[in-house]
């Protein structure tokens, strides 16, 4: 049977040659899927089908890679914050005899790692909201399977219009190679109608299809490049806060330094 997209599993099933078809004597069974419009859309469906189902792994692969990305971070926080601890808990309870100026290093140092380890969070928050989450919710959400489903039905469709021409194009023949009857050809001519229905149906179904899945990669295609620029975004301002945070801290400690000297 010809397959345009799998049921179960994410693979492609093998597809039906023409062969198989053209062997039952031509007719609707040579010409059924012969049309050119039909093909076409057939083949669009199929390229669909593929950039969806590489877009939707590749969302779901940066989800993945930002969730451990935020698990990792939030680990470096705590032992940032664990660091920005102990510098004040110096920073106070510093009980040198020849003077303050570690002291007061301590207290600049743990309130510029208290600032920086702020910035962190706020990156690994906007990770989460701004990029993990739609991601997920693209991924797990009804739009994409709606349409999956649509091609799905487009493509059973497909087969039952196959296995009907091969019908028809078997009646064709009996009726060929015999003087034919009545019943025959009122048999044909049913099996001919059930299949231009079908034939019409699948149209109909197939152009369905083809809508959804398109709306469907426009709004991948839109939603992921934007959730990376909004992670590249994030990242940026966080870079910059940082680096001014540490220019801050370097100006103070060095102040103190040439206090001392």
């Amino acid at each position: 049977r010809s397959r345009l997209l799998p049921l179960g599993p994410e693979r492609p099933l093998p597809c039906l040659s023409q062969a198989v078809l053209k062997q039952f004597g031509g007719g609707y069974a040579d010409s059924v899927f012969a049309d050119e419009g039909e093909a076409q859309q057939h083949s669009k469906l199929e390229k669909l089908y593929i950039s969806t189902r590489a877009a939707k792994h590749f969302q779901r692969d940066i989800v993945r890679g930002v969730e451990g990305y935020i698990v990792t971070g939030s680990k470096q926080v705590e032992l940032g914050n664990k660091l920005c601890d102990d510098g004040k808990k110096y920073g106070v309870e510093n009980t040198c005899t020849s003077g303050s100026t570690l002291s007061r290093a301590a207290l600049s140092f743990a309130k510029a790692r208290s600032l920086m380890e702020k910035e962190r969070a706020n990156l690994l928050k906007a990770f989460g909201t701004q990029v993990a989450e739609p991601l997920r919710a693209m991924v797990m959400g009804a739009p994409l399977e709606d349409a999956r489903h649509l091609a799905q039905r487009y493509d059973r469709m497909r087969q039952e219009a196959e296995a009907q021409a091969i019908e028809v194009s078997k009646r064709q023949m009996k009726l060929r190679e015999t003087s034919g009857n009545g019943d025959m050809i009122s048999r044909l001519e049913a099996a001919e109608s059930k299949l231009q229905e079908l034939k019409s149906n699948m149209g109909t179904l197939g152009k369905e299809a083809v809508a959804a899945m398109t709306a469907v990669e426009a709004q991948q295609q839109r939603l992921t490049l934007q959730r990376l620029i909004a992670m590249v975004e994030s990242e940026r301002s966080y870079h910059q806060r940082v680096l001014q945070i540490l220019d801050q801290l370097e100006r103070e400690m060095v102040s103190e330094r040439q206090r001392i000297e």
